[in-house]
């Protein structure tokens, strides 16, 4: 039977069974006008001069974005707030939140769990009352930003500055032949999905505005003031929220699984987002239904599809191995020990080390020179005599000789940290010196001789097994 395995001199990969679409999305994306024209230049191809500015501008969401929110704000000096009007703003603020975070985000973008007609036709309902565009068009951006986090291909990247990524990146225009290119084969064959994208700015109408209006006044005769604080003003501040996943998720907090990339974990940005975050375990793991891994951690888009779950609303929720998920963590801080032990003063590397012989070392100590051999390696403590701690008798008994039985408790069984000092000093590596040389030698002559080493390729030395312990103290004779 002939091997599937490609022989020499055969391409792994097949030309003709590779088709290659073109990098232009077709005009029927939801990012695309229907008269776009890849052959004209944008705007965004020419310098922004003092009399062009105007036109790298995108109005429509600057009206949209900032006009209406603040005459939201102008209008709410002349009308009241009632505690009615304000606790259906933070109840529907929570609702329409969550028809981003888990609507828009785990559920169609990352696909993190399953869920029903009933609770996706809310889900896309209140999604929409957010106003931050169609699931299509978001989902679409969200995954170009995960496939090309930080780079000139991502939509929203924060490399490209923390104010454009909040804000600037939908305010500004952005070149369409420029935004990575991502599959939502998927979300065409989701028929709500399909329904919101045509019926669009009728739901954003109705969901966003009319929909809060209608509560407010019918429910306690508030009108205006639905409009206003549960309307506009609403909005705002949900928008808000969700741009600073795209921001501040970027910029602030830690890295506890990767820090090849930007996205970090905070709980300050967690409990503005309604627990988008942790963000940094979010890009490590995208298809897990949950933000937040810890019972402390707040996440209530979690809680929510975990309760959706449970009343028959979701199924399938996804969840990466805690496995694995402890790999990442034990890799990053394994990471982060590799950056601070490269930072620290180790000796110099042994395989660096001149050797000498023994008759040499000898003759340097009667000549004055205050060196000390443990386990075949050579130190100069000349300068540490007067501070060993042991006292000057001591340290002085050792010279000239091997000091490896005293060193490892003939006299005194010395400490972890003493054996990192005295690695500091070393000079050289006596002939012949045990295992060192051997080592050495085994180096020169490729034999495979491991030892533990870090990102960088140095060696790692771990408490209790520096060169100089011994790992059964040496019985010698009496000190006396």
């Amino acid at each position: 039977m002939p091997s599937h395995q490609p022989a020499a001199g055969m391409l792994a990969i097949d030309p003709q069974y590779i088709s290659q679409p073109s990098a232009q999305a077709s005009t029927a994306e939801p990012n695309r006008n229907p008269k776009y024209d890849p052959k004209k230049p944008h705007i965004t191809d020419t310098p922004i001069t003092r009399q062009n500015w105007y036109k790298h501008v995108n109005w429509l969401n600057v009206f949209l974005i900032v006009g209406i929110p603040l005459m939201g704000c102008v209008y709410a000096f002349w009308t009241p707030l009632r505690w009615q009007t304000a606790a259906w703003s933070v109840i529907y603020y929570f609702w329409t939140g969550l028809g981003i975070t888990a609507g828009y985000h785990r559920l169609w973008a990352h696909k993190s769990y399953s869920a029903g007609v009933p609770l996706r036709v809310f889900l896309a309902a209140v999604g929409g009352g957010a106003v931050e565009g169609s699931i299509r068009w978001w989902s679409r951006d969200h995954r170009a930003h995960h496939r090309y986090t930080d780079t000139q291909k991502d939509p929203y990247s924060v490399r490209k500055g923390l104010l454009y990524s909040h804000l600037g990146w939908m305010v500004m225009k952005q070149n369409p032949k420029r935004i990575g290119r991502t599959d939502i084969t998927d979300l065409n064959e989701d028929p709500v999905v399909v329904w919101q994208h045509r019926h669009y700015l009728k739901v954003v109408f109705f969901m966003g505005l009319i929909f809060p209006t209608i509560v407010a006044g019918l429910g306690w005769g508030d009108w205006i003031g639905g409009f206003i604080y549960a309307g506009i003003l609403r909005i705002f501040f949900v928008q808000q929220a969700t741009f600073c996943v795209n921001s501040l998720a970027h910029w602030l907090g830690d890295q506890p699984f990767d820090d090849r990339n930007s996205p970090r974990d905070h709980v300050i940005t967690a409990l503005v987002t309604l627990g988008e975050g942790y963000h940094n375990f979010h890009h490590e793991f995208p298809s897990d239904y949950r933000n937040a891994i810890e019972w402390h951690q707040y996440d209530p888009t979690k809680w929510s599809i975990w309760l959706w779950s449970k009343l028959g609303l979701a199924s399938n929720l996804k969840q990466f191995r805690s496995n694995e998920i402890e790999k990442g963590r034990v890799q990053q801080l394994q990471k982060k020990l590799d950056q601070k032990r490269s930072r620290l003063d180790w000796g110099v590397p042994l395989d660096q080390l001149p050797v000498i012989e023994w008759d040499d070392y000898v003759e340097q100590v009667s000549n004055g020179r205050g060196l000390v051999a443990v386990a075949g390696i050579v130190h100069d403590v000349t300068d540490f005599i007067n501070e060993h701690p042991g006292g000057k008798s001591l340290i002085k008994s050792g010279l000239g000789k091997d000091a490896t039985a005293m060193f490892n408790g003939g006299v005194y069984l010395h400490s972890n940290a003493a054996h990192n000092l005295l690695s500091t000093m070393r000079v050289g590596v006596i002939r012949g010196g045990c295992e060192v040389e051997i080592w050495k030698r085994a180096q020169r002559e490729n034999k495979d001789v491991q030892y533990a080493k870090d990102d960088a390729g140095n060696a790692i030395i771990r408490a209790g097994n520096q060169v100089t312990k011994v790992q059964q103290p040496i019985v010698s004779a009496s000190a006396a």
